[in-house]
């Protein structure tokens, strides 16, 4: 019988391997390396991933090692994603209308910042649902880090309308200007509104994320109505309790695995320059995810 456990064809580790890393803090969770080994193994490439803990303030010392140790790429998440936009050599525009860097590509002795969430969120919202935000209605729920990257992605992305609703007006406003002319902010009492004319609805909170009342939503799963899509960007638990009220409604929703999945993929084809095995990767971060107990 043949054995389910994929096959490493990279070559065993030498003194050629080529090492790239994850820093943040605290990053033990990550499933970057996860993602990535998953990557390097299914393709055959001669690399190896890491995560590396990094302490608050002390990312530039950090970037100075990458660039003396010659790692060939660095993903970056919290709390350093700012700190990396503003130490990076040159900027992509995404990560300069986001002021935040989540990947740093080598480029002789510069750092290229890119942010590759929104863009990983597109990807996986084709991948998901079959469809793409031009010309369509998109409400997103929160207004941190995630949300700004799917709140730019949209806008870029051409579509329509781009509603944010968050319980700090300012922090919402900030956020939907990032989505350009299509940019709005909902007001509280506009909310049930909001989520009923919205082709797609974004939950960018952690609500959901560790365990909590039965009740805990981002947003009345009941307003919604089949024909919409929803998303939740939590992606632990695989099923959110707000994903489990839709699904049982018949309301498409899709969990955020998949942002975290092809953010990861265009961080790969970044470095390496080949396609990402996105399937494997995928495999191999629901066994991990599976298998990890509940926060």
């Amino acid at each position: 019988m043949a054995s389910s456990t994929p096959v490493d064809r990279r070559p065993p580790a030498s003194g050629s391997t080529r090492l790239a890393a994850v820093v943040g803090s605290p990053v033990r969770h990550s499933l970057s390396p996860t993602l990535l080994n998953a990557a390097f193994a299914a393709t055959g490439l001669d690399w190896t991933f890491t995560a590396l803990e990094v302490a608050e303030g002390d990312l530039d010392r950090a970037l100075d090692g990458m660039r003396a140790l010659g790692l060939a790429g660095l993903s970056v998440t919290m709390p350093h994603k700012a700190a990396a936009a503003e130490s990076a050599d040159e900027l992509t525009d995404a990560a300069a209308r986001l002021g935040a860097v989540n990947c740093l590509v080598p480029d002789g002795s510069r750092l290229v910042g890119h942010n590759t969430d929104g863009g990983g969120f597109l990807d996986g919202l084709a991948h998901d649902a079959g469809i793409t935000v031009e010309g369509r209605s998109v409400l997103i729920v929160g207004a941190g880090g995630a949300a700004r990257a799917v709140v730019e992605a949209c806008g870029t992305g051409g579509a329509a309308d781009v509603a944010v609703v968050n319980r700090t007006p300012g922090r919402a406003q900030s956020a939907s200007e990032l989505a350009g002319g299509v940019g709005r902010v909902v007001e509280p009492d506009a909310v049930e509104q909001a989520l009923a004319r919205a082709d797609l609805v974004v939950n960018a909170t952690p609500v959901g994320m560790s365990v909590g009342p039965a009740g805990d939503m981002p947003v009345d799963a009941d307003v919604l109505r089949v024909g919409q899509v929803a998303v939740d960007l939590v992606y632990h638990p695989l099923e959110t309790p707000w994903l489990a009220a839709l699904r049982r409604r018949g309301i498409e929703a899709h969990g955020g695995l998949s942002m975290l999945l092809f953010q990861a993929a265009r961080a790969f084809s970044l470095w390496t320059g080949d396609e990402a095995p996105v399937a494997a990767m995928e495999a191999a971060a629901r066994a991990v995810l599976s298998a990890r107990p509940a926060d």
